[in-house]
């Protein structure tokens, strides 16, 4: 039986770093997005190529932000590597900045069908969606979930992706497993379930399955506070590890000790709870992967 211990979705050969299309939002302030997905993944030795999806000058967090929409950029920009002749050996995408967007990923899909596809469907936290996307936005997210050979949703994110009722992030098994069943009956290989925190409890759990697998059950501290950039930086972490050659299972060990560590010492920055986790003293955990 396939599980998430035993899936090997990259193998990693010589000295060849893998190139990964990095499909996220760039904020000038504040820790999320292509600011944690650039530095992590080149500490464990990926090619990062960015596919900026907006520009924010901080990200939405802060009171103010300015917001500039990328989509009409991105198709000659995608030509413009075609024209080139440029090779991808994984597509990672996250927040995006319109609808029209997924339309990007699905192209990259195709002009670059060897590619690991690692979804992770940035759209909302606490059962309730962000504020720049739109019911429209969600709507065409679900076009990314098959084939998706890693998706990393939220409780929320996989609300909104199956059309299951959003409970709590206290859910029991078998909410859990009606939630995986659901996203890999829409064409997802493996599926991250990420945050669920049992009431009274100090620990957070993630759930992983893969198509025709069991689910399993990786739980971490949960530590008395909660920071803006963990699911990025998670997401990130977790496709490090896979590029590594870790198994599916130790990936998500990997990102949930990841995620850990740095927020231990992100309190020790000012304007913390606003800017966001602090990882760039931890990016040795991630380079430690290829020792």
């Amino acid at each position: 039986m396939n599980t998430a211990s035993n899936l090997h979705l990259y193998q990693r050969k010589g000295g060849y770093l893998p190139r990964v299309a990095a499909v996220h939002d760039l904020c000038g302030y504040g820790k999320c997005s292509l600011g944690i997905a650039i530095p992590v993944l080149s500490a464990a030795g990926i090619d990062v190529c960015p596919v900026p999806t907006s520009l924010f000058s901080a990200h939405t967090r802060f009171p103010k932000f300015y917001m500039h929409d990328t989509t009409p950029m991105l198709g000659e920009y995608l030509d413009a590597w075609r024209e080139e002749g440029i090779e991808l050996d994984g597509v990672y995408s996250g927040f995006l900045g319109s609808a029209e967007q997924v339309d990007a990923i699905l192209r990259l899909y195709r002009e670059y069908p060897g590619a690991l596809r690692i979804v992770d469907p940035v759209m909302g936290d606490g059962g309730a969606k962000y504020p720049t996307y739109t019911d429209e936005m969600c709507e065409a997210m679900k076009g990314l979930v098959d084939g998706a050979d890693v998706l990393t949703p939220n409780l929320t994110e996989a609300s909104i992706l199956t059309g299951i009722p959003y409970q709590s992030q206290d859910v029991d098994e078998a909410y859990v497993g009606r939630m995986m069943d659901a996203l890999l009956s829409m064409g997802a290989k493996s599926v991250v379930l990420k945050g669920i925190v049992h009431e009274g409890e100090q620990i957070i759990r993630n759930f992983v399955s893969v198509a025709g697998g069991e689910v399993e059950e990786v739980s971490g501290e949960l530590l008395p506070f909660m920071l803006h950039g963990t699911g990025d930086l998670f997401a990130s972490g977790l496709t490090a590890a896979i590029y590594a050659g870790e198994n599916l299972n130790s990936s998500v060990e990997f990102a949930c000790a990841l995620v850990r560590h740095a927020m231990q010492i992100t309190p020790d920055q000012p304007d913390y709870q606003v800017r966001g986790v602090s990882f760039e003293s931890v990016l040795g955990d991630v380079t430690a992967l290829l020792s």
